[in-house]
């Protein structure tokens, strides 16, 4: 397993504060994306983070692969509004131990 930070940005035309469809389709995520989650070999999703008025979120989860996390956002709806972008993330204090030499 590892750790992924899952970074989505929608328009604020298309946020669910703004847009009915939107708004639904945030409700589905909210009732979907955990119950799915282990389908993708997500062991864990260690927060859900929202910035209303960036219109951004941030998803850390713990999982296989950036694929698995990729199909997931497309099935919990995440991706219908959002541009989505995967990236692998390091705890600071390994990196630290390696910048160290340690």
């Amino acid at each position: 397993m590892a750790l992924f930070g899952v970074f989505a940005t929608h328009s604020p035309e298309s946020c669910p504060l703004n847009n009915k469809q939107s708004r639904e389709t945030m409700i589905m995520i909210d009732n979907k994306i955990k119950s799915i989650a282990g389908k993708f070999h997500v062991k864990q999703i260690h927060g859900f983070y929202l910035s209303v008025l960036e219109h951004q979120w941030v998803i850390i989860v713990d999982a296989e692969s950036p694929h698995d996390i990729e199909t997931m956002c497309i099935e919990a709806g995440i991706s219908a509004f959002n541009t989505v972008k995967i990236v692998p993330l390091s705890d600071f204090d390994i990196v630290m131990k390696k910048i160290r030499g340690n």
